[in-house]
C-alpha cells in the first residue's frame, strides 16, 4: 500500500505553504504513486525534505537571485572576485543580469536571456532550459496534456504541474534508489549538483522522517 501524503501533514511541517502548493498536494497522491515515490516512507521523507529546502518550506516559487555584493563571491566563488574575474558590485541586486551571467551558455541556455528565462522555479527549483525540456519529455510519457515548459516556463509553478515537475525531476535523477539507501549526501548531489545546504536538508529529513515513518 502506498504511503499517503495529506494536507494535514503538509500543514504540520509547512504551515505557511503557498496555496498553489497546497492545492497540488491535495490532488497529488496519484503523482507520488506514478513516480514510485510513495512506495516507501523513506522515499517520501527524502523527497519532501529536498522540496522543503529548495522551496523554503513551500513558500518560494522563483529562485531568489537578489544577492548582495558580499554574498555573490560566497555563492559563486569561481566567478566573482577575489577568486573569479567578475566584480560583484556590477551584479548585486540585479537578478536578471546575474542569472544571464551565471546560467548563460550552459544547461541548454543558448540564447540571450535564457539564463533568466530558465532560472530556478518550483518545488525543486528546476533550472536550465535542458531541465525544462527534460521535464516536458518525461511528463508527456505519462500525461499527454503536459505543456511544453520550454515555451511556458511559468507553468512549472502552477498548481496543476508543480508537483509533477518535481516528481519527474526526482525520478529522472534516480533519487528513489538513493533514498532507499538513506543517502542524504547522494540525493542532495543529484538534486543540487553539489552539497549546498546539506545541513539544512539533513534537518528537514529528520523532521520528515518523524511524519512519514
Amino acid at each position: 500500500m502506498s504511503v499517503r501524503v495529506t494536507l494535514e501533514q503538509i500543514a504540520t511541517i509547512a504551515p505557511s505553504a503557498r496555496s498553489s502548493y497546497r492545492e497540488a498536494f491535495a490532488a497529488g497522491q496519484e503523482v507520488l504513486d506514478r513516480f514510485g515515490i510513495s512506495d516507501t516512507p523513506l522515499r517520501v521523507a527524502h523527497f519532501m525534505a529536498q522540496m522543503l529546502h529548495e522551496s523554503g518550506a513551500f513558500t518560494i516559487q522563483f529562485e531568489n537571485l537578489n544577492y548582495s555584493a558580499e554574498r555573490l563571491p560566497i555563492v559563486w566563488p569561481s566567478r566573482f572576485l577575489p577568486k573569479g574575474h567578475l566584480d560583484p558590485m556590477g551584479y548585486a541586486h540585479k537578478p536578471e543580469k546575474l542569472a544571464n551571467e551565471v546560467y548563460g551558455g550552459r544547461m541548454g541556455n543558448i540564447l540571450s536571456g535564457d539564463g533568466y528565462k530558465y532560472r530556478g522555479r518550483g518545488l525543486l527549483q528546476l533550472t536550465g532550459k535542458d531541465s525544462y525540456a527534460e521535464a516536458t519529455t518525461i511528463l508527456r510519457q505519462s500525461n499527454a496534456e503536459a505543456p511544453d515548459f520550454t515555451e511556458n516556463p511559468d507553468a512549472v509553478i502552477n498548481a496543476a504541474w508543480c508537483l509533477e515537475v518535481a516528481a519527474s525531476e526526482w525520478f529522472s535523477k534516480g533519487c528513489n534508489e538513493h533514498a532507499d539507501q538513506d543517502s542524504i549526501r547522494t540525493v542532495t548531489k543529484r538534486i543540487n549538483g553539489g552539497l549546498i545546504g546539506l545541513a539544512e536538508r539533513s534537518e528537514w529529513l529528520k523532521r520528515t522522517k518523524f511524519i512519514w515513518r
